[in-house]
């Protein structure tokens, strides 16, 4: 199937998804890698509030280039997910709705997205600068100093992604290979 999104949204639909549904997302995504997320956990650990709302955001798994003149952003193709398996439950527990990154998640991801009926979805990986024309307005909302890691908020317009985890913890990557596992070599 395909759906068109608007983020943030609801626990309600992201339960309609299912792996392998095309979704194109608009509205607010916020973008933050391992560096930001470390920073997240401390901010938790002491009792404070994240530098963003949480309940029901999508965040990006991205390490934006520096912008073209004109552009709001360069290549903005995705990172490697495995990298936030650590951090990634506790966000979810907080209210988190989707993850956007490539590669595989751990169980504890997986057990978290049913919990907290939250998706994870590939962005294609090697297509930063096609990616980057969805993005119509990027901000840094904190952790300057960490560069390309800082915590960025952007407004997308069809965003092209998939859906590889969803609210019933079916998983794409694992699905697509059930008919190869008996396969002898």
């Amino acid at each position: 199937m395909e759906y068109r999104l608007k983020a943030p949204f609801s626990a309600q639909e992201a339960d309609r998804l299912k792996i392998g549904d095309y979704v194109y997302l608009s509205g607010t995504i916020y973008v933050a890698r391992d560096a930001a997320h470390k920073r997240f956990m401390e901010l938790l650990d002491q009792g404070k509030e994240l530098p963003f709302p949480i309940q029901d955001a999508a965040i990006y798994y991205m390490g934006p280039s520096p912008a073209r003149e004109g552009r709001p952003i360069g290549s903005a193709g995705p990172t490697t997910a495995s990298r936030m398996d650590k951090y990634a439950p506790r966000l979810l527990d907080l209210g988190e709705r989707a993850m956007i990154g490539k590669g595989k998640r751990t169980k504890e991801v997986v057990d978290a997205c049913v919990r907290n009926h939250a998706v994870y979805f590939a962005a294609v990986g090697g297509a930063g600068a096609l990616i980057s024309k969805c993005v119509k307005k990027a901000e840094i909302v904190c952790y300057e100093d960490l560069g390309a890691e800082a915590v960025r908020k952007l407004e997308v317009e069809d965003f092209p992604m998939i859906t590889v985890i969803d609210t019933k913890g079916n998983n794409l990557y694992e699905h697509c290979a059930d008919p190869y596992k008996s396969v002898s070599v």
